[in-house]
């Protein structure tokens, strides 16, 4: 008995030793995005699917179970009541995107640690959940080069410069408990934390004695949200059923705090900045707070058993009330569709390794909550992806490796705007063991 207790002991050690570590390495992790349209808001909204359901179209309102292997639908907590299991999800992604004017292209690459998840049962009908992912991402450097002077002869160039970096990292413990044979609820405690900042600089090109500024906005956030969903499943006979979903996040007041520096400075012939001149404006720390957004998700999937899933997803947000420090920047309601599916030839293959995979497709639109020059900004995306088994059940642990990609494009060229094309690859590895937080009994 003290043996046991001894192993287990050392399981939990190891798990939170791993937590730990995971954890400092996604909430420092780089600036992993370079898009113009992250100056808006909180930068681009990361949400909180993992690579199964984004190779889906970012499917999951609706989706309880798909086969008898365990995954961690973040987005709706109520499926927490259905872990049969000790569920582990981590990842990384990559991004390769394409940013396209009319006059010019520019391709960049970036890649970070994504996720990770933890999921276990309590009960029979109640399941929990904990783990860490990114919320959003802000990364982007750009400069408008305009001629300023009421004549040829005191015409100045002027670079107006725009640097962002940073974003918001989620950290959550969710829990989701079934009420008889259908219906379930589930919610998730979440702690939004991280730093946003942006600088605006105005410089007089090719002016070595001209006085340059610089303004630099600091958000420091740090606070409780809270994400809830619903779920209700009707059997449709012949191992089929279909799944309805809701799921939703609160408009909460986060806590951050918010500092501005403003200097002047000068630019040597090189071009290169020297020492700051003057400190116009220091102001540090100072309280504010961050309001989310209202957030709605509907949804539903028919499932056949072990065999195939369809379903569709309808969102909604109330952007236009997010604030930073009481200010929105113009901000649009959105909203959005997903439709999506997987397949699996024959899940219980012994020769046919590919009739074991999980074959996934998917479709996403967004009208997102950006609108530049009276046009709304919107954003599309085809996706596909595997499901991968990487061993049978073997000391009571089954490992999977899921494989995501999104390919999609967001704006357009016209009347001087950007579009920005983007190839996301996601990479999942789950496992599901019965060795993890197991309850000894002895007679």
């Amino acid at each position: 008995m003290k043996l046991l207790h001894y192993n287990m002991y050392q399981r939990l050690k190891y798990t939170f030793a791993v937590c730990l570590l995971l954890t400092s390495i996604i909430a420092n992790a780089q600036v992993t995005t370079q898009s113009p349209y992250s100056r808006f808001g909180v930068g681009n909204i990361k949400g909180g699917s993992l690579p199964m359901f984004r190779a889906m179209g970012g499917l999951s309102t609706g989706i309880f179970r798909t086969n008898y292997f365990n995954n961690i639908n973040i987005q709706n907590p109520a499926s927490y009541a259905g872990t049969a299991i000790t569920t582990v999800d981590m990842g990384l992604s990559g991004s390769f995107t394409e940013l396209k004017n009319s006059s010019q292209t520019e391709q960049s690459f970036n890649s970070t640690l994504s996720h990770i998840a933890f999921a276990f049962p309590l009960s029979r009908k109640s399941g929990l959940s904990f783990g860490i992912l990114p919320y959003s991402e802000l990364g982007y450097n750009f400069k408008n080069t305009v001629k300023v002077g009421t004549t040829t002869a005191n015409t100045k160039t002027v670079d107006y410069e725009y640097l962002g970096e940073g974003g918001l990292t989620k950290a959550y413990l969710g829990y989701g408990v079934q009420f008889g044979d259908h219906f379930r609820i589930g919610a998730n405690a979440e702690y939004l934390f991280g730093n946003l900042t942006e600088n605006r600089s105005t410089e007089y090109v090719q002016e070595p004695g001209a006085i340059n500024s610089r303004l630099q906005s600091k958000n420091s956030v740090g606070g409780l949200a809270f994400t809830y969903g619903a779920q209700y499943d009707f059997n449709l006979g012949n191992k089929t059923s279909l799944v309805l979903g809701y799921s939703g996040s609160s408009n909460s007041r986060i806590n951050s705090k918010k500092t501005q520096v403003a200097t002047q400075y000068f630019n040597d012939a090189n071009g290169d900045e020297q020492t700051a001149l003057d400190t116009l404006l220091f102001v540090e720390n100072s309280p504010t707070n961050l309001k989310l957004p209202l957030i709605h998700n509907f949804g539903f999937s028919i499932v056949k058993e072990n065999k195939w899933l369809i379903g569709a997803d309808y969102r909604m947000g109330k952007w236009s009330e997010l604030s930073i420090d009481k200010i929105n920047q113009g901000l649009q309601d959105t909203y959005g569709v997903s439709v999506g599916g997987q397949y699996t030839p024959d899940i219980t293959s012994i020769s046919g390794y590919f009739k074991r995979v999980d074959y996934r497709l998917g479709f996403s639109y967004d009208k997102t909550y950006i609108q530049l020059n009276k046009q709304d900004v919107k954003q599309m995306a085809v996706t596909l992806g595997v499901g991968l088994p990487l061993s049978s059940y073997s000391r009571g642990s089954i490992y999977r490796m899921n494989l995501s990609a999104e390919l999609g494009k967001r704006g357009n060229t016209n009347n001087g705007l950007l579009q920005e094309k983007y190839l996301n690859i996601h990479l999942g590895f789950a496992l599901n063991t019965n060795s993890w937080f197991q309850r000894f009994r002895f007679d």
